[in-house]
């Protein structure tokens, strides 16, 4: 790659990835700390009681919340900056990406060198560490597909996605992509991935029978997330440069664009397809703290509810009463009641929060 097509991207990339960090070190912790903002009633489950959680990808971490309490309960400290983290569909798994630290070893003669990142793989339960695979350069997203056969991460830097086979957590497959390939969804089905291509106007469509981008959907400027409802019928990708979002009819890929807030993030459908919610990130020097709700049907923003500065991950419940969104400008967590509209609840997480999981 050029070193200006770099610079480039690395500027837009600064949006958003205001987490990753610069240092040598490549190794990963599963230390666990003691609790940021908990108490002891946090901590004492009964065995019969079904505990929720949310994740947030933290500078330097993985903090884990109780989304019964919303309270803080655990930090788990990893070297490098974790961009995103994912559960799985049996609620098992934790996935996470990382990208290491650079220091003096990050530039060479001049110019920079790339550096491999990591998906890493927790064990829900006891929070260990089970697997740690090397990826692509810069990686940004990782997302398991339904049928809990792979694990996809986009590598930004590299222009492809890293296909994971979870039965011996081993790459299989690297997908050519477009340009900056940063968040994206999987179908219900398991066989089609949208990855929103942050460095030009497309979304790529992975076939993940054949292994290969199929085609590519013109969307609008710097497509940051993408989601798709369970019908896989409707898209939805987040245009940050064009403060709005294009929802794609997939069975004719006509785009209709919807203005939200300032330099939306990411972006959410709840199970049932009604609702899409956008976090509103803005920048590190004007941060944005609100998120857009989107009916899908009438393609009308129905509320804005105000949250902290610097919104960017987004996730529902699986239940779609609760919304919770990470603020990464001040290291929070806001959790919105979905029915009502607000905020009732905040808490505090790891250094600039990116991405957020739930399993509720």
């Amino acid at each position: 790659m050029k070193k200006h097509s770099i610079i480039t991207l690395l500027f837009l990339l600064s949006l958003f990835l205001v987490a990753c960090g610069n240092g040598t070190d490549n190794k990963s912790k599963d230390t666990i700390n003691n609790p940021v903002n908990s108490d002891k009633s946090t901590q004492v489950v009964s065995k019969k009681e079904k505990v929720n959680f949310v994740y947030t990808a933290d500078h330097g971490g993985i903090t884990k919340m109780d989304a019964t309490t919303n309270k803080t309960v655990k930090s788990i400290k990893i070297e490098g900056s974790v961009h995103n983290v994912q559960i799985s569909p049996d609620g098992k798994i934790l996935g996470a990406t990382v990208v290491p630290e650079m220091g003096e070893h990050g530039e060479h003669s001049g110019h920079e060198e790339k550096i491999n990142g990591y998906a890493l793989f927790y064990d829900v339960e006891s929070d260990k560490l089970l697997h740690k695979v090397e990826v692509g350069a810069h990686p940004a997203h990782i997302v398991f597909t339904e049928n809990r056969k792979y694990a996809l991460v986009t590598n930004n830097e590299d222009n492809n996605v890293s296909v994971i086979d979870l039965s011996s957590y081993k790459v299989v497959q690297n997908i050519s992509t477009g340009k900056g390939p940063h968040g994206f969804r999987i179908a219900a089905n398991s066989k089609t991935a949208y990855i929103a291509n942050m460095g030009e106007d497309t979304v790529s469509v992975i076939d993940l029978d054949s292994m290969k981008e199929m085609k590519q959907i013109k969307v609008g400027k710097t497509p940051v997330t993408t989601g798709i409802t369970q019908d896989g019928k409707t898209l939805v990708t987040t245009l940050n440069a064009e403060n709005s979002i294009a929802i794609i009819n997939l069975d004719t890929d006509k785009v209709d664009k919807v203005s939200v807030g300032e330099g939306p993030a990411q972006v959410y459908i709840q199970s049932n397809g009604k609702y899409a919610f956008v976090a509103n990130q803005g920048t590190s020097e004007n941060p944005a703290n609100s998120i857009s709700k989107i009916d899908l049907e009438t393609k009308k923003v129905v509320a804005t509810i105000k949250v902290g500065n610097g919104a960017h991950g987004i996730v529902t419940s699986d239940n779609n009463k609760f919304v919770y969104v990470t603020n990464m400008y001040d290291n929070t967590v806001s959790v919105i009641e979905n029915e009502g509209n607000k905020v009732i609840a905040t808490m505090k997480v790891g250094m600039e929060p990116n991405g957020i999981t739930a399993i509720n």
